[in-house]
């Protein structure tokens, strides 16, 4: 009898705690249970030396509609581009533009195209799908990518992608790309950093990866 009481004691224990874990789950799992979430730090930019004769700056979205509603576009990203843009004409690089059909002739005239370069209409989020891209590039010896523009979570991404699956290898100046918020921005920077030929670490200049750089620890030579 002492036996049977003790079972059916340490059963009843053993259904109270469970009850009580599953009642835990079960909050942990109800809807509007607010969680919070640490932003991480981002990650370090590296300094890179570029070679201008095989190195194209690729700009995405740099368009009036995007930049005039996203502070970040106008505060941030079109400041460190104006110079940047400057420094890349002046070192004779590779331009190509890529947006759709109907931003064509509402980039920012800060960043604005010049005759010569490449305009590449596109449909999807990455300028290379169904595009002639990969042909213009190839056809001036370029190698390396600078990608700039709207947004790292989207378009920057995705180009990025891209160009890995085309074997280029990308840079990618931080304060020239953007999103809609901090939090997405960083986690941005890390997804491109774990795509294709992931680089964690940030190596500078890893071969088809991508490389987190700033506009002012870019040198042409």
């Amino acid at each position: 009898m002492t036996l049977f009481r003790t079972v059916l004691l340490t059963s009843g224990l053993v259904l109270a705690l469970s009850s009580g874990a599953a009642d835990t789950q079960a909050a942990e799992r109800a809807p509007g249970k607010m969680m919070t979430l640490q932003m991480p730090a981002r990650p370090d930019p590296a300094r890179v030396t570029l070679d201008p004769k095989t190195t194209a700056l690729m700009v995405l979205d740099y368009v009036e509609d995007i930049c005039n509603s996203q502070a970040s576009c106008k505060g941030q990203m079109l400041p460190a581009m104006t110079p940047f843009m400057e420094r890349v004409r002046k070192a004779g690089l590779t331009v190509a533009y890529g947006t759709r059909a109907q931003n064509m002739t509402k980039l920012l005239k800060e960043v604005a195209p010049a005759p010569g370069d490449i305009k590449i209409v596109n449909t999807a989020q990455d300028r290379f799908y169904g595009t002639d891209l990969d042909k213009a590039l190839k056809a001036k010896g370029i190698k390396t990518l600078i990608m700039v523009g709207w947004k790292i979570s989207g378009s920057v991404t995705y180009t990025s992608v891209g160009a890995m699956a085309h074997d280029y290898t990308v840079v990618i100046p931080m304060d020239t790309t953007s999103a809609g918020s901090d939090y997405e921005t960083t986690i941005g920077f890390y997804n491109v950093l774990n795509s294709g030929n992931a680089n964690l670490a940030n190596q500078p200049l890893k071969p088809n990866a991508v490389t987190l750089t700033r506009t002012d620890m870019v040198t042409f030579q």
